[in-house]
């Protein structure tokens, strides 16, 4: 029992120990499998810009109201579901609640799945 060890400076570093090696075991399967550098660009199509696709939904919310509409799908829509995110936890007490705050995330999350499955089923992305 008189042989304890204490953290400082046995267990420390033996934990600098296994960090150092599991870094250097990173560093050494990063150089044996390198990654590709990313898809190839073909410089004579026109850049069509698109966002990734968890941003996807927002941005054809906006293709969906043009012209002067499209403060409706860029801010309220958008600021309408934040909105409604934030006052969850106030109408989900009292009588119905827990099923008012279901409704409104089922609605915010189907709203979220249509609007990005629906242009990629359509292929315009």
């Amino acid at each position: 029992m008189g042989n304890k060890k204490k953290f400082y400076p046995d267990y420390l570093f033996e934990v600098f120990i296994a960090f150092f090696l599991i870094i250097e075991l990173i560093f050494f399967l990063a150089m044996l499998f390198p990654q590709e550098p990313g898809r190839e660009i073909n410089f004579t199509t026109p850049f069509q810009p698109t966002p990734e696709w968890y941003f996807l939904w927002l941005y054809k919310l906006i293709s969906y109201f043009p012209g002067n509409t499209a403060f409706i799908g860029a801010v309220l829509l958008p600021l309408a579901c934040i909105v409604i995110l934030i006052t969850i936890p106030f109408f989900h007490k009292g009588k119905y609640g827990r099923a008012k705050a279901s409704f409104a995330l089922l609605f915010i999350y189907l709203m979220f799945i249509v609007f990005t499955i629906l242009p990629l089923i359509a292929g315009d992305n």
